[in-house]
Protein backbone atom coordinates (compact mmCIF):
# COMPACT_ATOMS: atom_id res chain seq x y z
CA UNK A 1 0.00 0.00 0.00
CA UNK A 2 1.15 3.27 -1.05
CA UNK A 3 0.40 7.11 0.46
CA UNK A 4 0.16 9.88 -2.12
CA UNK A 5 0.96 13.20 -1.10
CA UNK A 6 -1.64 15.76 -1.84
CA UNK A 7 -1.59 18.65 0.36
CA UNK A 8 -5.04 16.81 1.64
CA UNK A 9 -6.06 14.00 3.58
CA UNK A 10 -3.78 10.57 2.94
CA UNK A 11 -5.48 9.45 -0.21
CA UNK A 12 -4.61 5.23 -0.13
CA UNK A 13 -4.12 3.06 -3.07
CA UNK A 14 -4.21 -0.58 -3.17
CA UNK A 15 -5.89 -2.84 -1.09
CA UNK A 16 -6.28 -2.12 2.49
CA UNK A 17 -5.35 -4.72 5.03
CA UNK A 18 -8.29 -7.22 5.96
CA UNK A 19 -6.64 -9.20 8.87
CA UNK A 20 -9.02 -10.61 11.32
CA UNK A 21 -12.53 -9.75 8.78
CA UNK A 22 -14.95 -12.10 9.11
CA UNK A 23 -16.48 -12.95 5.40
CA UNK A 24 -19.22 -10.98 5.14
CA UNK A 25 -20.29 -8.81 2.23
CA UNK A 26 -21.69 -6.05 4.87
CA UNK A 27 -19.23 -2.90 5.59
CA UNK A 28 -18.16 -4.20 8.97
CA UNK A 29 -15.59 -2.67 10.86
CA UNK A 30 -13.22 -3.74 13.49
CA UNK A 31 -15.52 -3.09 16.40
CA UNK A 32 -18.56 -4.42 14.97
CA UNK A 33 -20.17 -1.43 13.62
CA UNK A 34 -22.12 -2.30 10.17
CA UNK A 35 -22.42 0.77 7.95
CA UNK A 36 -25.97 1.19 6.44
CA UNK A 37 -25.69 4.68 5.93
CA UNK A 38 -24.26 5.91 2.82
CA UNK A 39 -23.52 9.96 2.28
CA UNK A 40 -22.33 10.93 -1.08
CA UNK A 41 -21.29 14.34 -1.69
CA UNK A 42 -21.66 15.57 -5.03
CA UNK A 43 -19.45 19.22 -5.19
CA UNK A 44 -17.12 20.95 -3.47
CA UNK A 45 -19.32 24.39 -4.70
CA UNK A 46 -21.91 26.27 -2.32
CA UNK A 47 -23.97 29.22 -3.06
CA UNK A 48 -23.08 30.35 0.74
CA UNK A 49 -20.40 30.90 3.10
CA UNK A 50 -21.00 30.08 6.21
CA UNK A 51 -18.88 30.69 8.92
CA UNK A 52 -17.69 27.06 10.43
CA UNK A 53 -17.83 25.96 7.16
CA UNK A 54 -16.08 27.54 3.91
CA UNK A 55 -13.56 30.35 4.14
CA UNK A 56 -14.80 33.52 3.06
CA UNK A 57 -13.83 32.68 -0.91
CA UNK A 58 -15.01 29.23 -0.59
CA UNK A 59 -13.59 26.05 -1.28
CA UNK A 60 -10.95 25.57 -3.85
CA UNK A 61 -12.73 24.33 -7.39
CA UNK A 62 -12.12 20.73 -7.97
CA UNK A 63 -11.27 20.28 -11.54
CA UNK A 64 -14.19 18.69 -13.38
CA UNK A 65 -12.70 15.82 -14.46
CA UNK A 66 -12.17 15.30 -11.21
CA UNK A 67 -15.17 14.86 -9.80
CA UNK A 68 -17.76 11.69 -9.88
CA UNK A 69 -19.79 11.89 -12.83
CA UNK A 70 -23.65 10.87 -13.33
CA UNK A 71 -23.24 7.40 -14.52
CA UNK A 72 -20.49 7.01 -11.54
CA UNK A 73 -22.30 7.81 -8.97
CA UNK A 74 -25.18 5.83 -10.05
CA UNK A 75 -22.51 3.28 -10.28
CA UNK A 76 -21.50 3.18 -6.80
CA UNK A 77 -25.10 4.44 -5.33
CA UNK A 78 -26.40 0.94 -6.52
CA UNK A 79 -23.72 -1.28 -5.44
CA UNK A 80 -23.50 0.10 -2.59
CA UNK A 81 -26.77 -1.27 -2.03
CA UNK A 82 -26.90 -4.36 -4.01
CA UNK A 83 -23.75 -5.62 -2.43
CA UNK A 84 -22.92 -3.95 0.67
CA UNK A 85 -26.10 -3.85 2.82
CA UNK A 86 -26.28 -0.01 2.60
CA UNK A 87 -30.01 0.91 3.35
CA UNK A 88 -30.49 5.14 2.55
CA UNK A 89 -28.77 7.30 0.43
CA UNK A 90 -28.15 10.71 1.31
CA UNK A 91 -26.75 13.24 -1.52
CA UNK A 92 -24.51 16.35 0.07
CA UNK A 93 -22.17 18.81 -0.95
CA UNK A 94 -21.07 21.59 -0.56
CA UNK A 95 -23.86 21.60 -2.03
CA UNK A 96 -25.77 19.70 -4.15
CA UNK A 97 -28.23 22.15 -5.75
CA UNK A 98 -24.77 23.24 -7.72
CA UNK A 99 -24.50 20.57 -10.02
CA UNK A 100 -26.79 20.74 -12.88
CA UNK A 101 -27.34 17.40 -13.73
CA UNK A 102 -28.70 16.40 -9.54
CA UNK A 103 -31.95 15.51 -10.99
CA UNK A 104 -30.58 13.04 -13.03
CA UNK A 105 -28.58 11.43 -10.65
CA UNK A 106 -31.21 11.20 -8.51
CA UNK A 107 -33.80 9.77 -11.38
CA UNK A 108 -30.86 7.11 -12.10
CA UNK A 109 -30.71 5.74 -8.71
CA UNK A 110 -34.41 6.02 -8.06
CA UNK A 111 -34.64 4.17 -11.42
CA UNK A 112 -31.84 1.12 -10.13
CA UNK A 113 -33.18 1.39 -6.52
CA UNK A 114 -36.72 2.12 -6.29
CA UNK A 115 -37.41 1.19 -2.98
CA UNK A 116 -33.97 2.61 -1.21
CA UNK A 117 -34.87 6.23 0.18
CA UNK A 118 -32.72 8.47 -1.23
CA UNK A 119 -32.28 12.21 0.65
CA UNK A 120 -30.64 15.40 0.29
CA UNK A 121 -29.07 18.24 2.68
CA UNK A 122 -29.19 21.64 1.35
CA UNK A 123 -28.95 25.21 2.32
CA UNK A 124 -31.72 25.80 0.07
CA UNK A 125 -31.03 28.40 -2.09
CA UNK A 126 -32.70 27.74 -4.96
CA UNK A 127 -34.81 24.90 -3.82
CA UNK A 128 -37.80 26.58 -4.66
CA UNK A 129 -37.01 26.16 -8.74
CA UNK A 130 -36.26 22.49 -8.40
CA UNK A 131 -38.13 20.43 -5.84
CA UNK A 132 -41.25 19.52 -7.89
CA UNK A 133 -38.95 18.15 -10.10
CA UNK A 134 -36.15 16.13 -7.78
CA UNK A 135 -39.45 14.62 -6.03
CA UNK A 136 -40.98 13.61 -9.73
CA UNK A 137 -36.84 12.11 -9.94
CA UNK A 138 -37.39 10.64 -6.78
CA UNK A 139 -35.83 12.03 -4.01
CA UNK A 140 -37.76 11.06 -0.81
CA UNK A 141 -36.97 13.59 1.57
CA UNK A 142 -34.64 16.65 2.88
CA UNK A 143 -33.12 18.11 5.10
CA UNK A 144 -32.30 22.15 5.13
CA UNK A 145 -28.93 23.64 6.73
CA UNK A 146 -30.33 27.08 8.49
CA UNK A 147 -29.51 28.31 11.36
CA UNK A 148 -31.90 31.70 12.39
CA UNK A 149 -34.27 32.93 11.16
CA UNK A 150 -33.31 36.54 12.01
CA UNK A 151 -32.48 38.19 8.39
CA UNK A 152 -29.40 40.38 9.72
CA UNK A 153 -28.03 37.14 11.57
CA UNK A 154 -28.76 35.00 8.66
CA UNK A 155 -26.33 37.43 6.69
CA UNK A 156 -23.19 37.77 9.04
CA UNK A 157 -23.61 33.88 9.56
CA UNK A 158 -23.74 32.90 6.20
CA UNK A 159 -22.26 36.01 4.27
CA UNK A 160 -25.12 35.96 1.60
CA UNK A 161 -28.76 37.57 1.99
CA UNK A 162 -30.76 34.76 1.03
CA UNK A 163 -32.87 33.61 3.81
CA UNK A 164 -35.92 34.70 1.66
CA UNK A 165 -35.08 31.80 -0.92
CA UNK A 166 -34.42 29.35 1.83
CA UNK A 167 -37.45 29.69 3.55
CA UNK A 168 -39.28 29.59 0.06
CA UNK A 169 -37.28 26.55 -0.34
CA UNK A 170 -38.64 24.96 2.85
CA UNK A 171 -42.37 25.85 1.58
CA UNK A 172 -41.85 24.53 -2.12
CA UNK A 173 -40.22 21.21 -0.43
CA UNK A 174 -43.43 20.76 1.49
CA UNK A 175 -45.67 20.94 -1.24
CA UNK A 176 -43.73 18.86 -3.31
CA UNK A 177 -44.15 16.00 -0.98
CA UNK A 178 -40.51 16.03 0.05
CA UNK A 179 -41.76 15.24 4.10
CA UNK A 180 -40.61 14.96 6.49
CA UNK A 181 -38.70 18.09 6.31
CA UNK A 182 -36.18 18.25 8.67
CA UNK A 183 -34.38 21.75 9.37
CA UNK A 184 -30.14 21.14 10.92
CA UNK A 185 -28.89 24.14 12.98
CA UNK A 186 -25.44 24.26 14.05
CA UNK A 187 -25.10 25.72 17.69
CA UNK A 188 -23.25 28.87 17.56
CA UNK A 189 -22.97 31.35 20.23
CA UNK A 190 -23.83 34.43 17.88
CA UNK A 191 -27.61 32.90 17.18
CA UNK A 192 -28.10 31.15 20.80
CA UNK A 193 -30.59 33.72 21.66
CA UNK A 194 -32.55 33.23 18.53
CA UNK A 195 -33.17 29.72 18.77
CA UNK A 196 -36.63 29.49 20.17
CA UNK A 197 -37.90 32.15 17.36
CA UNK A 198 -36.07 29.07 15.00
CA UNK A 199 -38.07 26.09 16.80
CA UNK A 200 -41.40 28.89 16.56
CA UNK A 201 -41.00 28.96 12.84
CA UNK A 202 -40.46 25.30 12.75
CA UNK A 203 -43.35 24.33 14.45
CA UNK A 204 -45.29 26.74 12.68
CA UNK A 205 -44.03 25.14 8.89
CA UNK A 206 -44.45 20.90 10.30
CA UNK A 207 -40.73 21.14 9.87
CA UNK A 208 -38.81 19.07 12.83
CA UNK A 209 -35.49 21.12 13.88
CA UNK A 210 -32.29 19.55 15.05
CA UNK A 211 -29.59 21.59 16.53
CA UNK A 212 -26.47 20.29 16.10
CA UNK A 213 -23.18 20.83 18.65
CA UNK A 214 -20.60 22.79 16.26
CA UNK A 215 -17.45 20.90 15.79
CA UNK A 216 -14.02 21.53 14.69
CA UNK A 217 -14.76 21.36 10.47
CA UNK A 218 -14.57 25.10 10.10
CA UNK A 219 -11.90 26.33 7.35
CA UNK A 220 -10.33 28.98 9.60
CA UNK A 221 -9.77 26.73 12.14
CA UNK A 222 -11.11 28.79 14.53
CA UNK A 223 -13.23 26.14 16.79
CA UNK A 224 -12.34 25.97 20.17
CA UNK A 225 -13.93 23.41 23.24
CA UNK A 226 -14.06 26.38 25.33
CA UNK A 227 -16.44 28.57 22.54
CA UNK A 228 -18.67 26.12 21.87
CA UNK A 229 -22.51 25.74 22.67
CA UNK A 230 -23.29 22.29 24.66
CA UNK A 231 -26.83 20.84 24.44
CA UNK A 232 -26.99 21.55 28.20
CA UNK A 233 -26.84 25.45 27.18
CA UNK A 234 -29.35 25.24 24.71
CA UNK A 235 -32.09 23.04 26.75
CA UNK A 236 -31.61 25.80 28.82
CA UNK A 237 -32.54 28.55 26.42
CA UNK A 238 -35.25 27.00 24.45
CA UNK A 239 -36.99 25.58 28.01
CA UNK A 240 -37.57 29.63 28.98
CA UNK A 241 -40.08 29.30 26.21
CA UNK A 242 -41.26 25.41 25.57
CA UNK A 243 -41.79 22.82 28.09
CA UNK A 244 -39.84 19.59 26.39
CA UNK A 245 -39.60 16.10 27.60
CA UNK A 246 -36.98 13.74 26.39
CA UNK A 247 -37.92 10.85 24.70
CA UNK A 248 -35.89 7.42 24.31
CA UNK A 249 -34.20 6.59 21.44
CA UNK A 250 -35.75 4.49 19.01
CA UNK A 251 -32.49 3.65 16.72
CA UNK A 252 -29.27 3.66 18.56
CA UNK A 253 -27.89 4.62 15.09
CA UNK A 254 -30.08 7.59 14.77
CA UNK A 255 -27.47 10.77 15.70
CA UNK A 256 -30.45 13.32 17.24
CA UNK A 257 -31.70 12.64 21.06
CA UNK A 258 -35.46 14.29 21.04
CA UNK A 259 -37.45 15.80 23.41
CA UNK A 260 -41.37 16.62 23.14
CA UNK A 261 -42.29 20.39 22.59
CA UNK A 262 -45.32 20.71 24.87
CA UNK A 263 -46.39 17.47 25.30
CA UNK A 264 -45.82 16.80 21.35
CA UNK A 265 -46.67 15.51 19.00
CA UNK A 266 -43.78 17.73 17.51
CA UNK A 267 -40.30 17.36 18.57
CA UNK A 268 -37.36 19.06 18.63
CA UNK A 269 -33.65 17.53 18.31
CA UNK A 270 -30.33 17.67 19.75
CA UNK A 271 -27.09 16.09 17.90
CA UNK A 272 -24.33 16.28 20.57
CA UNK A 273 -21.39 15.21 18.62
CA UNK A 274 -18.86 16.37 20.87
CA UNK A 275 -20.37 16.22 24.53
CA UNK A 276 -22.49 13.29 24.01
CA UNK A 277 -20.63 11.34 21.33
CA UNK A 278 -22.30 8.37 18.86
CA UNK A 279 -19.38 7.28 17.42
CA UNK A 280 -20.17 3.80 18.97
CA UNK A 281 -23.23 3.34 17.30
CA UNK A 282 -21.97 5.39 14.03
CA UNK A 283 -23.50 3.44 10.57
CA UNK A 284 -21.94 6.11 8.01
CA UNK A 285 -19.87 5.28 4.90
CA UNK A 286 -18.94 8.43 2.79
CA UNK A 287 -18.04 9.43 -0.39
CA UNK A 288 -16.40 12.21 -1.75
CA UNK A 289 -16.91 14.61 -4.89
CA UNK A 290 -13.82 13.35 -6.09
CA UNK A 291 -14.10 9.90 -5.20
CA UNK A 292 -12.37 8.50 -2.57
CA UNK A 293 -14.05 6.51 0.21
CA UNK A 294 -14.39 8.14 3.95
CA UNK A 295 -15.05 5.93 7.08
CA UNK A 296 -15.46 8.55 9.44
CA UNK A 297 -15.82 12.42 9.39
CA UNK A 298 -12.65 12.80 11.11
CA UNK A 299 -10.70 10.75 9.69
CA UNK A 300 -8.12 11.62 7.16
CA UNK A 301 -7.77 8.58 5.75
CA UNK A 302 -9.07 8.10 2.47
CA UNK A 303 -9.09 5.19 -0.30
CA UNK A 304 -9.34 6.24 -3.93
CA UNK A 305 -12.17 4.37 -5.46
CA UNK A 306 -12.55 6.83 -8.87
CA UNK A 307 -9.07 5.28 -9.44
CA UNK A 308 -10.48 1.76 -9.69
CA UNK A 309 -13.53 2.89 -11.26
CA UNK A 310 -11.90 4.79 -14.49
CA UNK A 311 -8.96 1.69 -14.31
CA UNK A 312 -11.79 -0.89 -15.45
CA UNK A 313 -12.22 -2.81 -11.79
CA UNK A 314 -15.19 -4.56 -11.63
CA UNK A 315 -17.86 -4.02 -9.33
CA UNK A 316 -16.88 -7.38 -6.65
CA UNK A 317 -13.34 -5.55 -7.05
CA UNK A 318 -14.79 -1.64 -6.11
CA UNK A 319 -16.63 -3.86 -3.36
CA UNK A 320 -13.68 -5.30 -1.78
CA UNK A 321 -11.89 -2.11 -1.32
CA UNK A 322 -14.70 -0.51 0.04
CA UNK A 323 -15.29 -3.04 2.33
CA UNK A 324 -11.44 -2.71 3.37
CA UNK A 325 -11.59 0.53 4.40
CA UNK A 326 -14.38 0.40 6.52
CA UNK A 327 -13.02 -2.80 8.35
CA UNK A 328 -10.26 -0.14 9.18
CA UNK A 329 -12.54 2.27 10.78
CA UNK A 330 -11.09 4.08 14.00
CA UNK A 331 -13.15 3.69 16.85
CA UNK A 332 -14.18 7.74 17.35
CA UNK A 333 -13.54 10.98 16.14
CA UNK A 334 -11.57 11.90 19.01
CA UNK A 335 -11.97 15.47 19.93
CA UNK A 336 -11.41 14.75 23.57
CA UNK A 337 -8.62 13.16 23.14
CA UNK A 338 -4.81 15.18 23.81
CA UNK A 339 -3.45 15.96 20.53
CA UNK A 340 -6.60 15.53 18.82
CA UNK A 341 -5.76 17.47 15.17
CA UNK A 342 -8.87 18.31 12.70
CA UNK A 343 -9.30 16.50 9.62
CA UNK A 344 -7.50 18.21 6.82
CA UNK A 345 -10.61 18.92 4.64
CA UNK A 346 -13.56 21.06 6.01
CA UNK A 347 -17.41 20.14 6.63
CA UNK A 348 -18.21 21.46 3.10
CA UNK A 349 -15.30 19.40 1.56
CA UNK A 350 -16.38 16.14 3.36
CA UNK A 351 -19.94 16.47 2.80
CA UNK A 352 -22.39 16.36 5.43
Amino acid sequence: MTVVAMGMPAVRTGRPAMDGRPDTPFLLDRFGRVARDLRVSITEKCSLRCTYCMPEEGLPAIPAEELLTTAEIVRLVVLAVRELGVHEVRFTGGEPLMRRDLEQIIAGCHAALPDTPLAMTTNGVGLEHRARALAEAGLSRINVSLDTVDKDGFYRLTRRDRLDSVLAGIRAAAQAGLAPIKVNAVLMRETLDGAADLLRWCLDHDAELRFIEEMPLDADHEWARANMITAAELLEVLGTRFTLTETEREDPSAPAERWLVDGGPATVGIIASVTRKFCGDCDRTRLTADGRIRSCLFSDQEYDIRAALRSGASDADIAQLWRGAMWNKSPGHGIDMAGFVPPERTMGAIGG
